[in-house]
């Protein structure tokens, strides 16, 4: 169980997950989905591992981000101190992304994928910033820092709530909601909650556009507010700790109807089979997700000298990446570079190209703010 100290093991959730997130990104260059850049041919079986992440990867994110952000509260002792702080680490970053590190990305889809003419430069001076669609791609774009803006929106909520409710409510509400979810609760009540959103807009599909995506907030606030009352009700652990061997055979045994329903009808089924398929999804992501934390909890939370750098990378490792990827997808692609050691190279050129964002970013201080570091650490 965690303390009031920090919880290595969320550490090391938060490394793995964003590690993921970049195999994932590079996966999209090869499974049959659209993508910016895709490799010729599509390699179908691709699509299985990355299935099996699809239901928790995104939310997983979230979680460890609420722990975080209960965490920063805590530290900085106000709700007006939080907010500064979370909108200069989370929007200027943001800003920097959308001006610099994003245009390479739509700019090489138009190119690859609908025959734009121009080059980098002339698309960033004159198509980049015109505020409208460009061949149905919205310009300017976030693209991969769509969770930068959804994860900003929530710590701001959670700012506006702390900031106008007594504390004496929020400690009730609090223990409350750590008593509810005890046991097996802590399992079962988040996947609950995940179905009913399902069930209530089963026609909804994420769109990262922010004001359009009213259930997926539902979801990932989910996410957000367990992770949350982990930071601060750390007894939760003990919950997680009780269930997390159920919970991972649960996860494997829900992701066989998903593969079963992908592989059977891979261009869309019958409206009973897709709703088994999202069905599946909630559970077998909720479910990896309490058998993770309860990993984590178990068996990483001890510190290792790469922690607090890793731990430090993530976010400008997260910034620079899917650029890079796409970047470098797209040349070693037209370089006609086969499947295997395209992946290979992509692996390598990512990984580098992210510790030289980072290591070059880390060590000027006027650019330790815009790659998501704190100034002057």
């Amino acid at each position: 169980m965690a303390g009031a100290t920090r919880h290595l093991g969320m550490d090391w959730l938060r490394i793995g997950a964003f590690a993921l997130l970049i195999l994932y990104h590079i996966g999209m260059v090869f499974v049959p989905w659209g993508w910016h850049v895709k490799s010729e041919p599509a390699i179908d079986w691709v699509a299985i591992p990355m299935l099996a992440t699809n239901g928790w990867r995104l939310p997983l994110l979230f979680l460890v981000s609420g722990y975080a952000s209960a965490a920063l509260l805590v530290k900085l002792g106000g709700a007006a101190a939080f907010a500064r702080a979370r909108s200069a680490r989370l929007l200027i970053p943001l800003a920097f992304g959308i001006l610099v590190v994003i245009p390479p990305q739509p700019w090489i889809e138009l190119a690859g994928q609908h025959g734009y003419a121009h080059g980098l430069l002339h698309f960033w001076l004159h198509d980049y910033f015109r505020f409208g669609t460009l061949d149905g791609i919205v310009l300017p774009t976030w693209q991969h820092l769509w969770f930068v803006v959804y994860l900003w929106v929530y710590t701001m909520l959670a700012a506006l709530l702390f900031a106008i409710v007594p504390s004496r409510l929020w400690v009730r509400v609090a223990d409350g909601a750590a008593r509810r979810l005890g046991g097996w609760n802590v399992l079962l009540l988040p996947m609950a909650g995940w179905l009913l959103v399902y069930a209530a807009f089963p026609g909804h599909r994420e769109t990262h556009a922010l004001v359009d995506d009213g259930p997926v907030h539902l979801h990932y606030l989910i996410a957000f507010a367990v992770g949350w009352l982990l930071r601060t009700r750390p007894v939760l652990f003990d919950a997680v700790a009780c269930c997390r061997t159920g919970a991972a055979i649960l996860a494997v045994l829900a992701f066989v109807p998903i593969v079963w329903i992908a592989c059977a009808w891979p261009e869309g089924g019958p409206a009973w089979a897709d709703m088994v398929f999202h069905g599946a999804r909630q559970v077998q992501g909720w479910a990896a997700i309490v058998a993770l934390v309860g990993i984590a909890d178990r068996w990483w939370n001890r510190d290792h000298r790469w922690r607090a750098p890793l731990a430090e990378a993530v976010f400008p490792f997260y910034i620079i990446h899917q650029t890079i990827i796409v970047v470098a997808g797209w040349y070693l692609i037209r370089a006609g570079v086969a499947a295997l050691p395209l992946f290979v190279l992509l692996v390598a050129a990512t990984v580098a190209g992210c510790w030289a964002f980072y290591l070059g970013g880390r060590r000027v201080g006027w650019l330790r703010p815009l790659i998501g570091l704190q100034r002057g650490a």
